[in-house]
């Protein structure tokens, strides 16, 4: 499976919104850019389509930013992804329909299938906040491991 830059991006912005938002505060695309060093232009375009399938809500204004419409514990990696990978959730094309029925059935029932329910299964089981809380403690090991 390959994920995107815009879908790895969603995923680090993600847990950066997460970080931020227990202090209270709007998170700007801005400041995400800054602090991750990625592309702001990315950026726009993954706060927009996480704010058009409502995993994200904005505010205006001189506190303005973004956040998330529901806790981070509840917003999964599978839902993230979703919103930015075209193909991510779509369905294996038939391959052998007209010469072989049977086979494509086969292939459907034993592989498509099967792979599709075991990603969204793998992705829907981590949270927002599992990624954050491992971020945490593997900064805390760095930081250990440094001497710091």
């Amino acid at each position: 499976m390959r994920i995107s830059v815009k879908g790895r991006y969603a995923l680090a912005a993600a847990v950066l919104v997460a970080e931020k938002q227990t202090s209270g505060a709007n998170v700007t695309v801005g400041s995400v850019s800054e602090e991750l060093g990625l592309s702001k232009i990315y950026l726009e375009q993954v706060f927009a389509q996480l704010k058009k399938v409502g995993i994200l809500t904005s505010a205006k204004g001189p506190k303005g930013g973004y956040q998330f419409a529901r806790p981070a514990s509840v917003i999964t990696a599978w839902e993230v992804l979703s919103a930015l990978e075209t193909g991510f959730a779509e369905r294996a094309e038939e391959t052998v329909t007209d010469n072989d029925p049977g086979l494509e059935m086969a292939l459907k029932e034993k592989v498509y299938e099967r792979l599709d329910a075991s990603l969204q299964n793998a992705l829907t089981a981590v949270t927002v906040q599992d990624i954050l809380e491992a971020t945490q403690k593997q900064r805390g090991d760095q930081s250990f491991m440094m001497g710091l």
